[in-house]
C-alpha cells in the first residue's frame, strides 16, 4: 500500500514557515507583506476561495486587501484598479480570481499585472522566465507539487517524470519545474498514443488532465510517486463525491507514494500563494528570499 502524502499537514508546515519569516521581516525590517485579491462577480466557488485566501493571509501575519467588484464591471474600471495596485508599495502580490465574467479578456487583465507582483505566475513574462530557467513567480499549484516531491524524495535528479495534462496553469509549468530539478520529462495528454505505456515508465506521475479517475492502477509503475492535481465532483451512489484524476483505490495498491483527493495538492495551493507573496515582498525590498519556499 502506498504512503499517503498528506497535503493538509504539509501545507500547515509551509504556512508556519511563512509566518515565521513574516514575523522576522516585521521585526528586522519593519516590512509587512501585502496580498491584494480582486474578485469580479458572484461566483460561489470563487467567493469561498477568496474568503479562505484572506483568512490564511491574515493568519500568517500579512496584510490582506480584498477588492470585490460587480459582475458587470467594465474592463477600464478593472484595469484602473490593477494599475493602482501595481503602484501601491504596500501591495506585494496581486491576484485576480479566475474565471472572470465572459465580457472581460482574462489574458489582457492578467498581463496588466506587474510581473513582480503576479503571485499566480500567469503573466506572460513569468511564463517566459520559468521556461528559460530564470527567476520567476511560479504558479502556486505546480510549486506545491514540487515542494511535496522534494520533501518525499530529496533530490529528483535523473528521475523519469510524466505529466498528464498540458494546461498553462498546471501541466506546462509543472514540466518546466521538473526539468529545472533535472528530471527527464514527458508531457502526455488525452491524445498520447499508448498512454498506459507512457505512464508506466514514470518514477513520478503527475495527473492534471481534468478527467475523473482517468489514471488507473495498471498505468502506474510499481513504487512510483503519484501526484493527483485533479478535483472533480461526481455523482456516486446518489451522492456528490470529490475525486481526483487518479483512481485512488487501484493506484494506491501499486504506487510507492500518492496524494489523496481531497487533502493532497489542494491545500498546498493557498500555502504557496502566501509563500509567493512573501517571496515577492523580499525581492521588492532586496532582501534574502525565504529558503525552501521557492522553486
Amino acid at each position: 500500500m502506498a504512503k499517503i502524502i498528506d497535503g493538509k499537514a504539509f501545507a500547515a508546515r509551509v504556512r508556519e514557515q511563512v509566518a515565521a519569516h513574516v514575523a522576522r521581516l516585521k521585526e528586522e525590517n519593519g516590512l509587512v507583506p501585502g496580498l491584494a485579491v480582486v474578485l469580479v462577480g458572484e461566483d460561489p466557488a470563487s467567493q469561498v476561495y477568496v474568503g479562505a485566501k484572506g483568512k490564511q493571509t491574515v493568519e500568517v501575519g500579512m496584510n490582506s486587501y480584498e477588492h470585490k467588484l460587480s459582475a458587470d464591471t467594465d474592463e477600464a474600471t478593472l484595469l484602473s484598479l490593477i494599475d493602482k495596485l501595481n503602484n501601491d508599495p504596500a501591495v506585494h502580490g496581486i491576484l485576480v480570481q479566475l474565471p472572470l465574467p465572459g465580457h472581460l479578456d482574462s489574458d489582457l487583465v492578467i498581463n496588466s499585472i506587474n510581473p513582480a507582483k503576479d503571485v499566480d505566475g500567469f503573466h506572460i513574462s513569468n511564463v517566459g522566465l520559468l521556461g528559460t530557467g530564470q527567476k520567476a513567480m511560479v504558479p502556486c499549484t505546480p510549486l506545491g507539487c514540487l515542494m511535496m516531491l522534494r520533501d518525499h524524495h530529496g533530490s529528483l535528479s535523473g528521475m523519469n517524470a510524466v505529466v498528464v495534462g498540458r494546461s498553462n496553469i498546471v501541466g506546462k509549468p509543472m514540466a518546466q519545474l521538473l526539468l529545472g530539478d533535472s528530471c527527464t520529462v514527458t508531457i502526455a495528454h488525452s491524445r498520447t498514443k499508448d498512454l498506459t505505456a507512457v505512464c508506466r515508465g514514470a518514477d513520478i506521475l503527475v495527473a492534471a488532465v481534468g478527467r475523473p479517475e482517468m489514471i488507473t492502477g495498471d498505468m502506474v509503475k510499481p513504487g512510483a510517486t503519484v501526484i493527483d492535481v485533479g478535483i472533480n465532483r461526481i455523482e456516486r451512489d446518489g451522492k456528490t463525491k470529490l475525486v481526483g484524476d487518479v483512481d485512488f483505490a487501484s493506484a494506491s495498491a501499486v504506487a510507492g507514494a500518492i496524494t489523496p483527493v481531497p487533502g493532497g495538492v489542494g491545500p498546498m495551493t493557498i500555502a504557496c500563494l502566501l509563500a509567493n507573496t512573501l517571496t515577492a515582498a523580499c525581492r521588492a525590498n532586496g532582501l534574502a528570499e525565504p529558503k525552501g519556499l521557492t522553486a
